[in-house]
C-alpha cells in the first residue's frame, strides 16, 4: 500500500477577502505594541492538536477532542496505521462527557516516519505511550487500544496501570500465535480458487500483486476487518496511508503472511496481573478468535466481554451500536464505582 505524502499547506491567498466588513486592526506596529511580550505564542490556538517530543529526537502527532475531565488515551491498530479510522469516536463520546486524545504513534502518517528499522519493536512504542501520557498529563485515565493498540495497551498495563483507571482492548488476543492460528482456520474456510491465487503469490513474494490484492480485499477484509460496503471514508484513508516499513517489519506482508518480528508475543501468562476495570470487545465475525476473548475476560480480574453479533475487526464501524453501548456503559460503570465482571 501507497505511503501517505503529506499535504501541501493551502495557499494564504484565498484567505484574503474575509476580512471585508471587519473593523480595522490597525498596523503591524500599532498591534506589537498593544500586545504583551510573548503573548502571541501563548494565545495560537490549534484545534487541540500537539507534536510531542519521543526519545528526544523525534515528534508525534496527538489532538485533543473534548474538554470533560473524564479523559481516554486512543492507540490506533497497524502497526504503521493512523488514527483516521477512529473518527467515528467522536460522534459518541464527547456528548457523553468524555475527552479523548488521537495519537499517530511513530512512523505513523501524522507522526515523524525515520527509517530505522531498530525503532519498530514492542517495548520502543510501549515506552513512547508512555512518554506521550506524561507530556499530556493523563492520570487515572482509560487507555484504549484497537488490533495492534490492543496488543500495546495489554504491555503498558502490565507495566504501567497504576496511572490507569480503565482499559478498553479492543480486537486483540493475548498472543500472536492465536491470532495466526485463527487467521489461519479463516483461510482454510476460503473457496479453494481463492486459496489457489493466494498462494500462487504467496510463493513469489508478490504481495502487491493486483489480482492479490483483490482478492484479499474481497474474500477476507471485506469479510472479517470491515463488513460495510462501500468502506466509510476515514477507513479508507487509513489504508491508504499505511506505512508499509513498520507494518511489514512488525506483522508481515499480508494478513495471511504474519512473518513479522511480533511471533514471540505471548501474554497469556501474565494479563491476570492486569486488575485495572477492563472492557474487551470482539466482533463476532472478526480475525481474532471470539473465544479467545472470552477466555482473557475469565483471566483479567475485573474484566468484561462485549461481542459484537454483527460486527468484525472493525466493530466501531460495522456494529456501532453494540460497539458503544458497551463501551459507554462500561465507562459508566467504572466512574459510578459499580464496574465488575459480567
Amino acid at each position: 500500500m501507497a505511503l501517505f505524502n503529506r499535504r501541501e499547506f493551502l495557499t494564504a491567498t484565498s484567505l484574503l477577502g474575509l476580512g471585508m466588513g471587519l473593523p480595522s486592526l490597525g498596523s503591524a506596529e500599532e498591534r506589537t505594541k498593544k500586545r504583551p511580550p510573548g503573548a502571541l505564542g501563548k494565545e495560537v490556538k490549534t484545534g487541540g492538536v500537539r507534536l510531542i517530543p519521543v526519545d528526544g529526537k523525534y515528534k508525534v502527532w496527538t489532538k485533543r477532542v473534548g474538554s470533560e475531565p473524564i479523559t481516554m488515551l486512543t492507540l490506533h491498530g497497524g502497526p504503521g496505521v493512523t488514527h483516521e479510522y477512529l473518527e467515528c469516536f467522536e460522534d459518541f463520546l464527547p456528548q457523553q462527557g468524555i475527552t479523548f486524545y488521537y495519537y499517530d504513534q511513530l512512523g505513523s502518517a501524522y507522526s515523524d516516519q525515520p527509517d530505522d528499522p531498530s525503532l519498530w519493536t514492542v517495548e520502543r512504542f510501549r515506552e513512547e505511550v508512555e512518554q506521550v501520557r506524561a507530556a499530556l498529563g493523563l492520570e487515572h485515565f482509560y487507555l484504549y487500544g484497537q488490533s495492534w493498540g490492543g496488543l500495546l495497551a495489554i504491555e503498558y498495563a502490565l507495566k504501567y496501570q497504576r496511572h490507569l483507571k480503565g482499559l478498553i482492548i479492543s480486537s486483540m488476543t493475548a498472543s500472536w500465535a492465536s491470532y495466526v492460528d485463527y487467521v489461519n482456520e479463516l483461510r482454510r474456510a476460503l473457496p479453494p480458487d481463492v486459496t489457489q491465487v493466494l498462494g500462487k503469490y504467496e510463493a513469489k513474494g508478490e504481495y502487491e500483486a493486483p489480482e492479490y490484492q483483490e482478492v484479499l480485499l474481497k474474500e477476507f477484509y471485506k469479510k472479517y476487518i470491515c463488513r460495510l460496503d462501500p468502506w466509510p471514508d476515514p477507513v479508507e484513508r487509513t489504508f491508504r496511508h499505511l506505512n508499509p516499513k513498520v507494518y511489514n517489519l512488525m506483522q508481515g506482508p499480508s494478513e495471511f503472511v504474519p512473518t513479522g518480528t511480533l511471533g514471540p508475543w505471548d501474554r497469556w501468562k501474565d494479563i491476570h496481573a492486569i486488575t485495572v476495570p477492563t472492557l474487551l470487545s470482539v466482533g463476532r465475525y472478526d480475525e481474532m478468535r471470539v473465544a479467545d476473548i472470552q477466555k482473557m475476560g475469565t483471566l483479567i480480574p475485573h474484566a468484561r466481554v462485549s461481542i459484537c453479533e454483527n460486527g468484525s475487526h472493525l466493530s466501531l464501524w460495522d456494529d456501532q451500536e453494540t460497539y458503544f453501548r458497551d463501551l459507554l456503559r462500561f465507562i459508566k460503570d467504572v466512574e459510578r464505582g459499580k464496574m465488575r465482571q459480567v
